[in-house]
């Protein structure tokens, strides 16, 4: 049998994974399924004089709707149940998503988008929620691998479809998000309301202070940790997404084609990155924190010191291997800092957090540009801070302060 062939005979309860990683992925539609027609829609409501501004404004409001709401999504989780709440936020993504293929007003697009975020805080909230309610730790880590491993693929494939329909009609892209019905459906089919597992009555055991204790107290100290590195990995993590080609320019390739052709190849070392998160599943959670963030800070110092487009080329498919390891690395420590009942208010802050730096990483860079003088000398500031977060995990990790709860 081929280690391919192994790890999907690994995989347990196959109906309710492949749904819950098809659902993880329509928050991504978001922003992916936007690019190829931002143009189109700017054109069309070029008798606005905001059109330019409104228009990406459109495509970002969500992820600021997630950011603000996710918390209060991981609240309701905890409080009403997982399946319903999500059935309810899957069903209305569907249909605030493709809405404003029915509208012709940019503000009531806008309304639309708003709405969409709401339902996005809570898929994401309680798919990362269900995905450690149905599995051990093992089980988690498999399929993150898997999530991290055919995202790029979904992404590249929704790019391509969206622009495909919006060239036939302006909006067309929106019909993308009928996809949702299908997971819908799915969801009704193979999800089902979780109940606490053995390891999690086990934990509440050994964690109880008091032999009487019914509901353990929420774990404030988890939460601040888990927010504050989620804040800072996320802000660090779209520092290449947004400035990435201003950075290209300043080492001489401008042309938005020529970006696109040399930074191909080098985007598909994410997938590098799921398979390294899937190899260190077994290490401790300092470890796996620390390397990611070695790898993408690199990445970054790299792209700021780069002088020829070969050495930025270099830097990038650093850069990118970290970014394939962020995002199910953050997932999965976050997974293991809260119990049953807590942990979809948990998994809303880490939702929360992750949009709130995806919000503030252009904020950062700015600064960063205007003190060293050039994009990539923030990038250099940036990928140095990582490093210097690094260094300080696997000191405390190696002092052995690192296995308190925050890190260990």
């Amino acid at each position: 049998m081929t280690p391919i062939r192994r790890f999907f005979s690994n995989l347990t309860m196959k109906p309710q994974g492949i749904t819950l990683v098809a659902a993880g992925f329509l928050p991504i539609f978001a922003i992916v399924s936007m690019f190829p027609i931002v143009a189109a829609m700017i054109q069309h409501f070029r008798t606005d004089p905001d059109a330019a501004t409104k228009v990406p404004m459109m495509v970002t409001a969500p992820g600021l709707t997630i950011a603000i709401l996710a918390p209060f999504a991981g609240f309701f989780v905890d409080r009403f149940g997982r399946r319903r709440l999500l059935l309810f936020c899957t069903f209305f993504y569907g249909v605030f998503g493709t809405a404003p293929f029915f509208l012709d007003d940019l503000d009531h697009i806008f309304a639309s988008r708003l709405a969409l975020g709401v339902c996005e805080a809570g898929i994401l909230t309680i798919v990362n929620t269900l995905i450690a309610d149905y599995w051990d730790e093992k089980g988690r880590h498999n399929w993150l691998f898997l999530q991290g491993l055919v995202g790029p693929f979904l992404a590249s494939g929704v790019i391509l479809l969206s622009g495909l329909v919006a060239s036939v009609r302006w909006n067309g892209g929106f019909l993308v998000y009928l996809v949702a019905f299908p997971i819908y459906f799915a969801m009704l089919a193979c999800l089902y309301e979780p109940k606490r597992s053995g390891q999690d009555q086990e934990a509440e055991k050994t964690a109880k202070p008091l032999a009487g204790e019914q509901r353990r107290p929420f774990p404030l100290g988890h939460a601040l940790a888990v927010a504050a590195m989620t804040f800072f990995s996320a802000a660090l993590y779209y520092v290449f997404i947004v400035n990435g080609s201003i950075a290209f320019g300043e080492v001489g390739v401008s042309d938005p084609a020529a970006v696109s052709k040399i930074t191909f190849l080098p985007s598909l070392f994410v997938m590098l990155g799921a398979v390294i998160f899937r190899v260190m599943a077994s290490r401790p959670n300092a470890v796996q924190l620390g390397t990611f963030l070695f790898i993408l800070g690199s990445g970054l110092a790299i792209i700021g010191l780069a002088r020829t487009p070969a050495e930025m080329v270099v830097g990038l498919a650093i850069q990118q291997t970290g970014a394939g390891m962020t995002v199910p690395t953050l997932i999965a420590w976050a997974q293991t800092r809260f119990p049953f009942e807590h942990r979809g208010t948990g998994m809303g802050i880490w939702t929360g957090a992750f949009f709130f730096g995806q919000f503030a990483s252009p904020w950062f860079v700015h600064k960063f540009n205007l003190a060293s003088g050039t994009m990539q000398g923030a990038f250099l500031l940036a990928g140095s801070l990582a490093l210097a977060v690094m260094i300080g995990i696997f000191a405390l990790f190696a002092s052995g302060r690192a296995r308190r709860p925050e890190l260990a």
